[in-house]
């Protein structure tokens, strides 16, 4: 089980500072959506040449010409790519070829997506990498989280990882990690702590102790 840390509502120089403090207990360092729309690929390029030992993952939310989208991802130090489940099943099988070339990983996030033990199928089938389950910060405003979607996953989901993603803080963390998910993705619940480093250990300690009845 892996931890990932997303950093959004940052810039690329306030990202690195905030790794430098958690480097030792996470695996994966995502820049999310905003930082991308903002600052471009340059942040995934100066997170990889910062950080090579761990894994960057690029939050671009693709929706189209995904293979393209995922080449350059993958050409500026993205080790994982996210595309979104309500792509066209084209385009998903496009970023997921393509990421097959580079010797990159496919993360498709489910967000807004409705039915979604059928959609998490069908995506299986596909050769996804990972599939995340993932409310976002709208919904977790109105207190919705991801582990019911979680487990509905898990009961369709024979390949790909799974991960979930929204909301995760130490006091619901230990009910990620009953969920048994591949990847429990962390952004506030790190990133806006006072004592990140501690946070993230606790975290860390917690998750490698395992499911607890």
């Amino acid at each position: 089980m892996k931890l990932q840390l997303a950093l959004d509502l940052v810039n690329t120089e306030e990202a690195i500072e905030i790794v430098s403090e958690v480097k030792e207990y996470i695996d994966i360092v995502e820049l999310g959506t905003p930082v991308i729309n903002r600052e471009g690929l340059r942040a995934v390029k100066e997170m990889k040449k910062a950080f090579p030992n761990l894994q960057v993952l690029a939050d671009e939310k693709i929706m189209d010409a995904a293979g393209y989208e995922v080449a350059g991802a993958a050409e500026e130090g993205a080790d994982i790519v996210t595309i979104l489940a309500q792509a066209e099943d084209a385009s998903i099988k496009g970023a997921i070829e393509e990421a097959k070339k580079q010797g990159v990983e496919i993360l498709v996030d489910m967000i807004g997506v409705k039915d979604i033990q059928a959609r998490a199928e069908e995506i299986d089938k596909l050769g996804a990498d990972y599939i995340c389950v993932h409310t976002g910060y709208d919904l977790q405003a109105e207190g919705k989280d991801s582990f019911a979607d979680l487990h509905k996953i898990k009961k369709v989901v024979k390949n790909a990882k799974t991960a979930i993603a929204g909301g995760i803080k130490q006091e619901k963390l230990q009910e990620a990690i009953n969920a048994k998910p591949d990847l429990i993705i962390v952004g506030g619940g790190i990133a806006n702590q006072e004592n990140k480093n501690a946070v993230a250990k606790s975290m860390k300690e917690q998750m490698e102790q395992g499911v607890i009845a």
